[in-house]
């Protein structure tokens, strides 16, 4: 019997998942996901959470129950520090594997292995190989796991600059992008924007009111700096570098008649990030920008009438 490596559908899941899955069945492991999120696993992580932690952990930590309870023998836990030159990631990310530990019982081994590309790079790959280590020994395994999971994530990657959201393309569907009478930009961090439940499936209505939603994870990098060197300073989270330089792209470019802000609730760096991004495009007055919060409630009503007064707007400024 192969041994099972669960993978929590929550947080990096949405940026890395084809490169992790790659890894571990090239070293013969079967690969197990958690559920797709519902009320029962968002309720679990609920209670098992501080009263202080953001949405997308407490959302993790209700992953971490569900594969739990699945038997895997192992869940998939890294330290992820840095994946870029002099950007970080959020300090949940570096913190992850102990909150989980401390939080979540009765929990199987955690495979941990630190990801630290800007400081650690070359530590980060001896991890990366010891980690193979624990599946099979021969040092030519673990280089062919690695050259797999880069290829998976390049495949990956091609796919959303097609025009695919990280959901259309992991949830297998085989979506074809459909062009919409205009183009609306939903910028927030992928693991709050692509699950449905949590955002109650914005960009699935956005659709299906005859929007084309681009989002951030379909630009190019260069694009991406571009637009962020707009800034007198940089930003050094990697993912408010995305949000702040896709929304400052879609500025400067003019290709876009709206643009949608996702943020979680408790989320510090969404607050701050958001705010700015908001006020860059009120300067201008040229593209109309509609902030939604993300929290535990699950109501639908609320964000339907939004969307629909927001894209409303966007056709009546058009027609004018």
């Amino acid at each position: 019997m192969k041994i099972t490596v669960g993978i929590p559908r929550a947080l990096l899941y949405y940026h890395y998942y084809p490169a992790w899955e790659a890894f571990f069945r090239s070293l013969g492991a079967e690969v197990v996901l958690s559920d797709e999120t519902t009320k029962a696993i968002l309720d679990a992580g609920v209670h098992l959470a501080v009263d202080e932690t953001c949405l997308p952990v407490k959302l993790y930590l209700g992953h971490l129950v569900n594969l739990r309870d699945k038997g895997v023998d192992y869940i998939f836990a890294p330290r992820v520090v840095s994946v870029e030159e002099r950007k970080y990631l959020c300090p949940k990310f570096l913190g992850l594997p102990e909150i989980a530990r401390f939080c979540v019982p009765d929990l199987p081994e955690l495979l941990t292995v630190e990801i630290n590309v800007h400081q650690q790079y070359r530590r980060t790959i001896s991890g990366l190989y010891q980690l193979a280590a624990r599946f099979d020994r021969r040092p030519w395994k673990a280089r062919l796991a690695l050259r797999a999971a880069e290829r998976a994530q390049e495949c990956y990657e091609k796919r959303l600059k097609e025009g695919l959201t990280p959901y259309d393309v992991l949830s297998g569907k085989g979506l074809v992008k459909k062009h919409g009478s205009m183009k609306v930009a939903v910028l927030g961090h992928a693991y709050n924007v692509n699950d449905p439940f949590i955002s109650l499936g914005i960009i699935e209505k956005l659709r299906a009111m005859g929007v084309e939603v681009v989002t951030s994870e379909m630009l190019r990098s260069e694009e991406i700096n571009t637009g962020a060197d707009k800034l007198e300073k940089g930003i050094f989270w990697t993912f408010g570098h995305l949000l702040m330089g896709a929304g400052l792209h879609f500025l400067q470019q003019q290709e876009i008649v709206g643009l949608i802000l996702v943020a979680a609730f408790g989320c510090g760096p969404d607050s701050l990030t958001c705010e700015l991004v908001e006020r860059f495009y009120k300067r201008r007055r040229s593209i109309p920008v509609l902030l939604v919060t993300l929290d535990e409630h699950t109501g639908e009503a609320g964000l339907v009438t939004r969307l629909e007064a927001f894209v409303d707007m966007l056709r009546w400024r058009k027609a004018v």
